[in-house]
C-alpha cells in the first residue's frame, strides 16, 4: 500500500485516550462485548476488528474467547496500538483499508467482523460497498456486529430547561464544519444496508445512555474538539475553540450536555 488514507482525527496520545475510554463507556451502556446472539465458542474460532485503532476491543475481546481464538486487528495504520510484546499472544495486526477489495487470504475465513466508529471515516455511498467486503471477509454463518453513534440523533439534554445550551450547540455546528465526513446521516439506514448485500437475521439495538453515563461520553466527546485544534491547525478555529470552551465547560456543569442514540447492528452470513 504506497499512501495510507487520510483519517479526519490525529492518532496520538489524546486520539488513543478517547479511543479507549469510548469503548469502555460503550460496552457499559449495551452490556456487552459482542452481543448474545453471536456464538463466541470452537476451537478454530477467528474474530476480524476493523478500523482497529488502539487495538482496545480485541484486547478486552482476548479475555473472553478461547485462548485458541486468532484475533485480527485490521487498520491502515497501528500507529495507535501498543507494541507486540503487550498484545495478546493470538493477535496479530494485518494491514487492509476497508475502501479496498479484501486481499485473497481473508475471504470467507472470519466467524465475527467487528466494526465501530466509522461515522467520522465513510460517506453515504462507501458504506454498501463496505458491507459488501465486509460480507466478503465472513464464513458461511458468520457475523458482522456494527456500532455506530447517530450524528442525526443530536441533541443537548440539561437538568433544567432553564439551562443555557448556547455554546453546546454552537460547538457541534463548528465541529461538523471541518470535514463532511463530520456530518454523517446514514446510521439509522445501516440495517437495511446490510440486509441489502445479503445479511440475514439483520437486528439493531439502538440505545440512549441514562445521566450517569451520558456525561462521560459528553466529556469524551468534548475530546474531538481538542484534537481538531491539533489537527487541522487553523488558527481562526483555534481562537475560536480557545473563547467557547470555557462557555461549554460552563453549561457543562451547570447540568447540560451532548446526547446522541447509539447503534448497534448485526447480521449473518447465510450458510453455505
Amino acid at each position: 500500500m504506497s499512501e495510507k488514507p487520510t483519517y479526519v482525527l490525529t492518532r496520538d496520545y489524546l486520539d488513543n485516550i478517547r479511543l479507549n475510554l469510548h469503548h469502555y463507556l460503550c460496552v457499559e451502556l449495551f452490556g456487552y462485548h459482542t452481543h448474545p446472539q453471536i456464538p463466541l465458542n470452537g476451537d478454530n474460532l477467528r474474530i476480524a476488528d476493523l478500523g482497529t485503532g488502539t487495538g482496545i476491543w480485541l484486547q478486552d475481546i482476548a479475555r473472553r474467547v478461547p485462548a485458541s481464538a486468532q484475533l485480527d486487528a485490521l487498520d491502515v495504520s497501528f500507529d495507535a496500538v501498543p507494541p507486540k510484546a503487550w498484545l495478546p499472544a493470538n493477535m496479530r495486526t494485518i494491514e487492509w483499508d476497508v475502501k479496498q477489495d479484501p486481499p485473497a487470504e481473508l475471504v470467507g475465513v472470519y466467524d465475527v467482523v467487528h466494526i465501530r466508529h466509522f461515522t467520522l471515516v465513510l460517506l453515504d455511498e462507501e458504506v454498501g460497498p463496505v458491507l459488501e467486503r465486509i460480507y466478503k471477509l465472513l464464513k458461511p454463518g458468520g457475523y458482522l456486529q456494527w456500532t455506530e453513534v447517530d450524528m442525526g440523533s443530536f441533541r443537548v439534554e440539561s437538568t433544567e430547561p432553564s439551562n443555557p445550551t448556547a455554546a453546546l450547540n454552537r460547538l457541534l455546528k463548528i465541529s461538523e464544519g471541518h470535514d463532511p465526513r463530520l456530518r454523517p446521516r446514514w446510521v439509522p439506514s445501516l440495517p437495511a444496508k446490510a440486509a441489502a448485500v445479503g445479511f440475514h437475521e439483520v437486528h439493531v439495538d439502538a440505545r440512549d445512555a441514562a445521566p450517569d453515563l451520558a456525561l462521560p461520553l459528553h466529556d469524551c466527546n468534548l475530546l474531538i474538539n481538542a484534537i481538531f485544534a491539533r489537527k487541522f491547525k487553523n488558527q481562526q478555529v483555534a481562537q475560536v475553540l480557545e473563547e467557547l470552551m470555557p462557555e461549554v465547560e460552563r453549561e457543562t456543569k451547570l447540568g447540560s450536555c451532548w446526547a446522541f442514540t447509539r447503534h448497534t447492528v448485526i447480521g449473518r452470513k447465510p450458510e453455505a
